[in-house]
């Protein structure tokens, strides 16, 4: 399987996704066209002038909206499936026009329940196409009996196996939507939970505090007619009560606006996807000994990196990577976002990248930006406590 030079991913859309650009696409067409040529056969005899111009006209029609039909199947149904009904109706479409085909026009037509056999093992539920890949194959050696017997005893073991063989690529596309669908589930629980969390821990911050202020202003209250100066301590208190809450307020409010990195990665995931961007990012990252400052500084520079990526770069695609690295000045970890664009049309670093290298400077990192031999690369580096590897998109 190829691979492409820049990135090192393999040159076709993953399992179980549509094409996400023109690229994909040709080479998802490619690939499922490639097996068209083993139609040669019925081409061939169409245009060997065996049959008559009627047979010739109906045969060529068949065999267009056969293939039209097949291609529409598999490959709309890898990754945006159809609903069962808009699979069933044209795998029956498949499964009358091969039959009629062959059985009319001879042996040279039983290679279309190749075609059947790959179609309804890739599309049909799993125990449909356990009953329906044994009867094409039965159905096209009772054709055979009466045109070609050898050449149909020959083709029965293909269709067997390669239909058996696309039940598994079927399932395995299944299993990739349900996971992409699962994935998408846990995430919204994941934020439903954090806004709960914050929600709880308002309460707790905030419950306390404000109950003790009530109380007391209830005490001044009460006591500032005959007892100014227990008033007055009382209003101490609430000053001093309000100013450790509007503090415990702050933090915490502050411990949520800190960016989190793998938070941040999934976000550039999505922002890249949603620009038309192919990209490709590292798994989720072990940071196990990083303290939060220097994974908020990565995360603020990934962001950035991202921003300019969808905004100014013009790329259409971008690599990922998060490195520990040995350096002469200790461990650091790395982060690296790189695309083939053109970097923007500025003459140079902007308020984004100035205040980013400032916010690094502070973790004790450094940031570099500038063209490299793909595009354009942003580099940022922090030191980290250990040696071992994070992890990367390469």
């Amino acid at each position: 399987m190829r691979e492409d030079p820049y990135t090192g991913t393999p040159d076709h859309a993953p399992v179980g996704w549509p094409p996400r650009n023109r690229r994909e696409l040709l080479v998802k067409t490619l690939w499922i066209g490639v097996w068209l040529v083993f139609l040669s056969s019925p081409v061939e005899d169409l245009v060997s002038g065996r049959h008559s111009t009627g047979a010739t006209v109906a045969g060529a029609a068949g065999l267009t909206v056969f293939v039209g039909v097949y291609l529409t199947l598999v490959f709309r149904n890898i990754g945006r499936p159809f609903a069962p009904r808009v699979v069933l109706t044209l795998g029956g479409v498949l499964g009358v026009l091969a039959p009629v085909l062959a059985y009319t026009l001879g042996s040279a037509w039983l290679g279309l329940f190749v075609y059947l056999s790959v179609a309804w093992g890739a599309t049909l539920p799993l125990r449909a196409a356990y009953w329906a890949i044994p009867a094409s194959a039965v159905a096209m050696y009772l054709i055979g009996l009466r045109t070609d017997e050898n050449e149909a005893r020959g083709l029965v073991v293909l269709v067997l196996l390669i239909g058996f063989a696309m039940t598994g690529v079927g399932q395995l596309v299944r299993t990739t939507i349900e996971l992409r669908k699962a994935r998408a589930t846990v995430a919204q629980l994941a934020a439903n939970e954090e806004r709960l969390r914050l929600a709880r821990d308002l309460h707790d911050l905030l419950g306390h505090s404000l109950s003790l202020i009530t109380l007391k202003s209830e005490l001044a209250g009460r006591m500032l007619p005959g007892h100014p100066d227990k008033a007055a301590q009382q209003v101490a208190d609430i000053e001093q009560v309000s100013r450790q809450a509007l503090v415990d307020v702050r933090e915490a409010v502050t411990g949520y606006r800190r960016p989190r990195l793998a938070a941040e990665l999934a976000g550039a995931q999505v922002a890249l996807t949603a620009a038309g961007v192919v990209a490709e990012t590292p798994a989720e990252p072990d940071l196990d000994g990083v303290e939060e400052d220097v994974e908020s500084a990565l995360a603020w520079a990934l962001r950035e990196a991202i921003t300019n990526v969808v905004r100014h770069s013009g790329a259409d695609r971008c690599v990922i990577r998060l490195l520990r690295r040995q350096t002469l000045d200790g461990p650091v970890l790395e982060l690296s976002v790189e695309d083939n664009g053109s970097g923007g049309s500025g003459t140079g670093p902007g308020n984004g990248l100035t205040g980013l290298t400032e916010r690094l400077e502070k973790a004790g990192g450094t940031l570099e930006a500038g063209r490299s031999r793909h595009g354009f690369r942003l580099l940022a580096r922090v030191p980290a406590d250990s040696a071992a590897d994070v992890g990367s998109g390469a």
